[in-house]
């Protein structure tokens, strides 16, 4: 008895908080329950009282039934004002005796309980006395669920929206005590098992209250979500086993203090090898959710949690982040509970070829994983294959005929998901047997054939993006290439035109002298060349060298001469630290630009200048000049030339140059007048300068 007694007032507690909260809750809200708001505050708060006696003084003490009493006439008058919430109380005569009989009835076992003095447990020595008492009881409970009935059946449709809820908070009140009563005037006896729980439907009862409250009419609908589900089946499966150890404790005191021992012992062994045995299973939570999904919820998955998961998948990152194709297989693996998965490509030929997996070391994939013909079967239609609808001899759309024998035959292998782009087969998940055996229904059809072209865009786009890098790269080595195309052209006119003064002046000694330091000169641009090309793509940094820009600029000057009139204005010279070789490219490429806009024998002037910062070169030509347009969007872009037969090459590489040597390149032109390029660049002094100053400033940072 003392472990009932424990039960009950547990559960009367409970019923006793949850009617309290609601009455509070109700009573600022309770015109919305219109006549019924006050009466249903006072049946709650008597519903409180009752529910604290019984949990105090135990469900069948002479306090508690009493109680009783007044919270069952309190629900009496509540169901009365009910009535009146469309006007029946006055239209319909037959509830006014009903209603006045039961409140008879209740008064009369009040009167009987007050007069007789001693608790219901005392009564359990006059049967006939327990068996009236029981039978008004029941009565009452009758009564009032026929109340309930027509209250709800005789009401209009807009008028039922409001009764629905009260009147299932007080049916399950009424049907508890129905059967309760019932066990009880059957038995002749109190049943201390059902009446410990009384307190659980009076909290059921009065939760029911709240939905008829709610502001909107989707706050009627109870809907749990799915983490809250699986808690609260966890908690009703520990509350199953306290009360199947509450039972064992009841039979140990059945059976006599002989077998007490060996009965515990053995109570103790099956509890604890049930536990272990359940608990840390797979399969059973597996189960579990798959059952309380179907039963508990319209949809099987929760989509909001599904889609903030998939996201977090996809979207990982970091130095310990696996790549995107496995995040893919796991993000949908996930969706269904799969515990590895595969995922295919199209290779050069169409046919599907492993490309990823995750947590599926074990299985064998053949190079060949799904032949073009299977490919161009997922691609065409699109169609989600359930490998095991498959083994069972089912082909709704010729899916068996795409099937390779290796996915036949590997048991573990569950699903194939077609990832499409815009109608393109971009991959297959290839996705494994969940840890519950089920097959898949609409509802996974549908999840999965969204998530599968979202992975598909996403992949697609990622393979968009590596061939977008690899074409950068292409395109930058395409203009390296340019670049030396455009050097070697500048060195096969000087061999033209060397070879073609060969042909005039080679028994000339000093000819022959110059043309030596000429094919020198031409030689050293090659290796030069051939340097710069050779570093393309590894990082090395350009050798610094500190030399005077006047002799530089004189080394250029001479390299035109018998080809081109290039004069220097001035030459005030200035120590500077750059690439000796690269500077002297920039400036035979600006050169050569400004003699190729020019006459023949119209003269390239040079004029070179420092101002104790830094020095200023100047390349003018009087030739045709450029449009502000062109100087502005298309002069230092690769391949854009002004000239018939040029590359559009030397400006760019000689902006370039400039810039590396941590100078600035500007041009001024106007169309018919001409050209004038103008090379900024930091003396040695300054650049060493600047260099400490921004050294320390990061160490002050």
């Amino acid at each position: 008895m003392a472990g009932w007694s424990v039960l009950a007032a547990m559960t009367h507690l409970a019923g006793a908080c949850a009617s309290a909260g609601m009455a509070f809750w109700l009573m600022p809200r309770r015109h919305k329950l219109g006549p019924a708001g006050l009466a249903t505050v006072i049946a709650l708060a008597l519903s409180v009282s009752w529910a604290i006696t019984a949990g105090a003084t135990g469900t069948e003490s002479a306090g508690t039934y009493f109680a009783e009493t007044l919270r069952n006439l309190a629900w009496l008058y509540v169901v009365w004002k009910l009535f009146a919430v469309d006007g029946r109380d006055l239209l319909i005569k037959q509830v006014r005796p009903v209603v006045a009989v039961l409140a008879a009835v209740e008064l009369i076992e009040g009167a009987l309980l007050v007069a007789l003095h001693r608790p219901l447990r005392g009564l359990f020595s006059q049967p006939q006395v327990f068996e009236i008492m029981v039978s008004f009881r029941l009565i009452f409970t009758i009564g009032g669920l026929v109340l309930l009935h027509n209250l709800y059946s005789g009401a209009s449709k807009q008028a039922r929206l409001a009764l629905r809820w009260p009147a299932a908070g007080l049916a399950i009140l009424w049907i508890y005590d129905l059967n309760l009563y019932t066990v009880a005037w059957l038995s002749g006896d109190w049943p201390h098992a059902l009446g410990a729980l009384r307190g659980l439907a009076l909290a059921a009862g009065a939760l029911l209250l709240l939905p008829a409250l709610a502001k909107r009419r989707d706050e009627l609908h109870f809907s749990p979500s799915r983490t809250i589900a699986f808690q609260s089946a966890a908690l009703i499966g520990i509350a199953g086993y306290l009360g199947m150890m509450l039972v064992g404790s009841e039979l140990v005191h059945l059976v006599g203090p002989a077998y007490a021992s060996l009965l515990q012992f053995g109570l103790f062994i099956a509890a604890s090898t049930l536990a272990l045995m359940l608990v840390p299973s797979k399969r059973l939570r597996g189960w579990l959710k798959v059952t309380l999904t179907k039963h508990f919820f319209r949809h099987r998955y929760d989509y909001r949690s599904e889609w903030l998961r998939f996201a977090g998948t996809i979207g990982r990152s970091g130095e310990n982040a696996p790549p995107l194709e496995q995040r893919a297989v796991q993000a949908l693996s996930q969706i269904t509970d799969s515990e590895a998965g595969l995922l295919l490509v199209p290779d050069e030929g169409g046919d599907l070829v492993l490309s990823s997996r995750w947590q599926w070391p074990a299985i064998e994939v053949p190079a060949v994983a799904m032949p073009a013909e299977g490919a161009h079967f997922l691609e065409r239609t699109g169609f989600i294959v359930e490998l095991d609808a498959v083994r069972a001899g089912d082909d709704h759309q010729g899916e068996a005929g795409a099937i390779p024998d290796w996915l036949h035959s590997a048991d573990q292998a569950w699903a194939l998901v077609p990832l499409l782009h815009y109608g393109r087969l971009v991959g297959v998940v290839v996705l494994a047997r969940p840890p519950h055996r089920r097959s898949l229904d609409w509802e996974d059809f549908d999840l999965l054939r969204v998530v599968g072209q979202h992975l598909a865009t996403t992949l697609a786009e990622h393979a968009s993006q590596d061939a977008l890098v690899e074409a950068a790269r292409f395109d930058e080595f395409n203009r390296r290439i340019a670049f030396v195309m455009h050097d070697i052209k500048n060195l096969a006119s000087q061999f033209g035109l060397l070879a073609r003064n060969a042909e005039l002046h080679a028994d000339n000694p000093d000819f022959r002298a110059d043309m030596l330091v000429t094919l020198r000169s031409s030689t050293d641009k090659l290796t030069g060349l051939i340097a710069r090309l050779s570093r393309y793509g590894t990082g090395a940094p350009e050798r610094v060298d500190r030399f005077n820009v006047a002799e530089l600029v004189n080394h250029v000057v001479a390299q035109f001469d018998g080809r081109h009139p290039v004069t220097i204005v001035q030459r005030q010279g200035g120590e500077i630290a750059a690439s000796r070789e690269a500077l002297e490219q920039a400036l035979i490429h600006l050169v050569q630009n400004a003699v190729d806009a020019s006459q023949q024998g119209t003269p390239v002037f040079i004029d070179q200048t420092c101002d104790g910062l830094g020095v200023r070169i100047e390349i003018v030509d009087s030739g045709v000049g450029m449009s502000p347009e062109f100087v502005r969007s298309r002069l230092f872009k690769p391949f854009a030339s002004s000239k018939p037969d040029g590359f559009g090459i030397g400006a760019c590489e000689a902006r370039d140059l400039v810039r590396a040597a941590k100078g600035r390149l500007d041009v001024e032109s106007r169309e018919g007048l001409g050209t004038r390029f103008i090379i900024h660049l930091p003396l040695a002094t300054t650049a060493d300068h600047l260099s400490n100053l921004q050294t320390t400033n990061r160490k002050v940072a």
